[in-house]
């Protein structure tokens, strides 16, 4: 177990390196235009250069890069061009709103696929087709129609929940729940059909093996075969497939937020893309690359604790 986790982490560190170097120079621009992003139109050009210098945005760009990562690996993120914020103060404002978010969505895709995936493997029928129907229109509907369609629905139609906007838990509880629900059921749409699918095939390639028959002609009983033997060998491909839809997940978070209007990550990322705020967004792909890392760390974990075989692998 110490040895995956040692090797994960090596992984993790390795991936860090090549998407934040890459996404700096993606989202870098000319100094001059970020400078004068920054001063507006009516700037002169010594004051636009004389900015250029202030931000270092005068050396090259792998020097930037280097002197990002530097600061990083020392604990700082650097502060925003626009606003001069420290990064870490923008994230810790947003991160709460984005990771209760996640959070509430990963838990009840896990919850949810698991109990579908059995149900749809043992059972059959039209819990079956029903989930192929799901798997089907969650592929194929977009998460922002389907978000669009819940507003209209629950919030404009019935008047059940809000619309937009955002209420922390330490104001209100409910008003929290009430503005997660819309958000939370516009991602699990999308994400529950696939991961339920991938634990319904392999819940179903476990019961057709040889040990589950011999199970059986023991007398032991169907519900301890199919929640204790075959639910942990199937484990494995369902947590890593599940794992592997955090990054899908993220993706959609931020799609949502922008069309919920809560103040996250997502938020934050795409407004301070257009802007060209590298310090910024640099902050945010690595919150995204730390998250995406965690959580797939501990599905390799949880299927290596399920399952002696994948353990030994």
């Amino acid at each position: 177990m110490l040895r995956l986790v040692v090797r994960r982490l090596g992984s993790a560190v390795l991936l860090t390196l090549v998407v934040t170097m890459a996404t700096y120079f993606l989202v870098f621009s000319n100094g001059p235009g970020i400078a004068r992003a920054i001063l507006g139109k009516e700037a002169t050009q010594a004051t636009v250069q004389a900015k250029v210098v202030e931000l270092g945005l005068d050396q090259p760009v792998f020097t930037q890069y280097l002197h990002w990562l530097g600061g990083l690996l020392t604990g700082s993120l650097g502060r925003s061009y626009f606003t001069q914020e420290p990064i870490t103060t923008m994230l810790a404002t947003r991160v709460p709103v984005t990771a209760s978010l996640a959070v509430i969505i990963l838990v009840l895709t896990a919850v949810i696929s698991i109990l579908v995936g059995v149900a749809a493997a043992v059972k059959g029928g039209w819990i079956d087709r029903v989930l192929q129907f799901v798997s089907v229109l969650g592929a194929a509907v977009p998460g922002f129609i389907v978000a669009i369609l819940l507003v209209l629905t629950f919030a404009v139609g019935l008047h059940l929940l809000p619309a937009t906007g955002y209420v922390s838990p330490t104001v209100s509880v409910t008003g929290w729940l009430s503005a997660l629900v819309l958000p939370v059921l516009a991602v699990l749409v999308g994400s529950v059909g696939g991961a339920a699918q991938q634990f319904r095939g392999a819940v179903a390639d476990v019961l057709s093996q040889d040990f589950v028959r011999t199970l059986r002609s023991r007398g032991v009983a169907e519900r301890r075969i199919v929640f204790v033997h075959v639910l942990r060998s199937a484990a494995g491909p369902g947590l890593t497939i599940l794992g592997l839809q955090t990054i899908g997940l993220l993706g959609g978070v931020v799609l949502i937020e922008r069309v919920f209007a809560l103040p996250g990550v997502g938020d934050l990322t795409v407004s301070t893309a257009l802007q060209g705020d590298v310090p910024a967004v640099m902050g945010c792909v690595l919150f995204t690359i730390v998250v995406v890392v965690v959580v797939n760390l501990l599905a390799d974990i949880a299927a290596a604790w399920l399952n002696p075989k994948a353990r030994q692998a």
